[in-house]
Parts: structure tokens; sequence; C-alpha cells
């Protein structure tokens, strides 16, 4: 598999699904290989460390080196994977990510079978300069033309796909692990944070997530109830310290940085309510470990929230503030609103969305001729 930053990570929800196919497939007995990106000083310890495979969960796993440059990074990473896949003698090489799959057409001109992940139209993302943007938009042309077979994680996407290119491709949806609930301990301690007394984000912090409307939408809601963003910015560290000086004059917003393990545990298990205000998404990963731990989920109207939230939850309208302001204030003022449905939204989403039928799924594509 080429276009994961790394495992194990949460840095963003590609390595989140690689990890869980890959862990599936490896216990299932099948050879899987990751290579990563091993980014700094490319020098001979770092020539011979691409060289030694470590091992995790019984995954194999290849660090490319690379140098450190937004944009040009992943460029050089992928293509450096993809050179090292062609000599590994596997049975397929799966990208993921429109960036990587722009050099899916060389395990194709050699014959491998290969296969293309699109977890989301990353050229229509903000923080992408115009060069960025047409490489991506050329992977997602190169995918088209060369893969063997494009698994796409939406109704939406496959739909893009067929009226834009008329290519058909597979809808395999992410899924979900079971949620560890726990109680407030680490989340009191280091943020003052105790159940149901805040509104939680978790992700990346970047633009297309609509996190600076919901800040701003925030700030003009009467509560005592804080407004917890728990991420790190991915390439846009400037539009996170931009962010935090927007919120600086609120003393509720809390920015926690990465989290995972238990202090996530803890967030997603005692939050009031779980905010996604995104303008863009493949198949949001949060959502699902969110609406899995039972918490009540505002989202933006995009399709890709609506499909996944089904009856459970509340939409408003992408981009607007005031509808945001609107909707926070009702449900924190209406606390018998947030209760509603939380029994059921659990067992819905964890039945509905399975890594182990999407690893099965995706199995049986590779085998597919």
């Amino acid at each position: 598999m080429i276009g994961q930053k790394d495992i194990p990570s949460r840095e963003g929800g590609v390595e989140v699904a690689v990890e869980a196919l890959a862990v599936r497939m490896a216990a299932e007995g099948h050879d899987v290989t990751l290579y990563t990106c091993h980014r700094g000083l490319i020098d001979k310890a770092a020539v011979k460390k691409m060289r030694r495979c470590r091992t995790y969960r019984g995954v194999h796993i290849r660090e490319v080196p690379v140098i450190n440059v937004m944009g040009i990074s992943a460029m050089m990473c992928s293509l450096l994977a993809t050179i090292c896949a062609l000599f590994g003698k596997y049975d397929c090489i799966h990208y993921h990510a429109e960036g990587p799959a722009a050099m899916s057409f060389l395990p194709h001109f050699f014959g491998i079978r290969t296969v293309v992940t699109i977890h989301g139209l990353d050229w229509q993302r903000s923080k992408w300069g115009k060069f960025a943007s047409w490489y991506l938009k050329q992977g997602e042309k190169i995918a088209v033309a060369c893969a063997d077979e494009i698994i796409v994680l939406s109704e939406t996407a496959r739909r893009y796909f067929l009226e834009t290119y008329h290519r058909e491709t597979v809808v395999i949806p992410n899924g979900i692990e079971s949620p560890v609930k726990r109680e407030a301990r680490m989340i009191t301690r280091k943020w003052g944070l105790e159940k149901d007394n805040y509104i939680l984000y978790l992700g990346r912090v970047v633009p297309e997530k609509g996190l600076e409307i919901l800040v701003r939408a925030f700030q003009r809601v009467r509560t005592e109830k804080k407004l917890v963003i728990a991420g790190a910015p991915s390439d846009t560290e400037v539009f996170y310290k931009k962010l935090q000086e927007i919120a600086a004059a609120d003393k509720r917003i809390v920015f926690t940085g990465f989290v995972r393990g238990e202090v996530l545990d803890e967030l997603y298990s005692n939050s009031y309510l779980y905010c996604l205000p995104s303008e863009l998404e493949g198949m949001p990963i949060s959502l699902l470990e969110a609406m899995s731990y039972g918490n009540c989920c505002l989202c933006s109207d995009i399709e890709e929230c609506a499909s996944v939230l089904d009856r459970f939850g509340y939409l408003f309208k992408k981009r607007d503030a005031e509808d945001l302001r609107q909707s926070l204030q009702k449900l924190c003022d209406n606390p018998q609103l947030i209760e509603c449905g939380r029994d059921q939204v659990s067992d819905f989403v964890c039945d509905q969305y399975s890594w182990d039928d999407s690893t099965e799924k995706t199995l049986n594509l590779y085998k597919k001729r």
C-alpha cells in the first residue's frame, strides 16, 4: 500500500483506514507491506532504514526517505515507494488518495494489478495552491485511466466518477473500531472538561473543515459549555494560528492539539455534542467514531455527512455561520434534543460500518480478474 504517511497514526483518515485494513489482512495470513514517508535528511542512515523492514501487528513497513518540503515530499515519497514496490513481486499495489495515485501508471505499465482508493476529491481542498491542485487532479485522471479498480467511499463519489469520466467505481465505506468508553479523568486534569460540559470537534485543523465558521458561530452562542477543538494542523500552521487568534478572546474555546489513545476515548465519551462543520469530506471517520460513542452530532448538510447521520443527529447549512449559531443555541438550550436517539445511534453505526466487511470487499477486488 502506498499513500499513507505512517502507521500507527491518526494524522488523517487515510492513516486510520490503512491501518484498519492492513492489520486485518495480515491477520488473515496475507503478506502486506506499507510504504511510509521518512521526512528529513537523506543520508546513508536513511537509505539503510528504507532497506530494513519493521513490523507492526503483522504488517511490514518500509520507510521511504524524502526531503520535508510541503507539496513535494509526498510526490517524491509516492514515486520512490512505487519504484521500490515494482521490485517487490507483489500481486497488487494499492494506492490511497489522489496524489499518490498519480504514480499508478507505473505498475499498470508493468502489468501489476493496481487498485486506487479515492478518500476524497483532494484537489478541491483550499489549502493547496494552483500547482498542487492541478497535480492532484492529474492523479485522479491517471487513476481513471490506469487503475484496474477504483474504490470510493460514498455514493456521491461514485456518481461523480460516473458522470465526469464514465468510469465505474466500487463503493466500500470506511468502518469503525469498537468504542472504548471512559470517564472524564485525564481531560478534566488537563483542560477542566467534564461530562456534558463541552461541544467537541475532533480532526485535522484545516480550512475545509469549516472551523473558522464554527468558532465565530460559537462565540455568539449563550452557554457556559466549552468548545473543544481537538486536532493538529496538516501543512496548515498559518491557518491554525489564525484560528487561535480569532478564538483568543473567548475563554470557553479550548485547543487541545493532537490527541489519541485514552484522551481521545475520554473526549468522545463525555462530550455534550459533536460538531462537524466540513465543507468537503470523503467519508468522515471522526463522525463515525463520534456516533459509535453514542454522541448526538451536528453536521453541515453536505451529502457525505447527511448519508452517515441517516435519521440521527442534526444538519445546518454549509458555510452558514448564522444557521450554525442557531442550531448550537437550540441544542444547548434543549438537552432533550441531545438525548433523543443516543441509545440507538451507537448500535446503528456499528452495524452499518464494519472494517471487517470493508477488508473482505477490498481483498475480493485484489483477487478479481
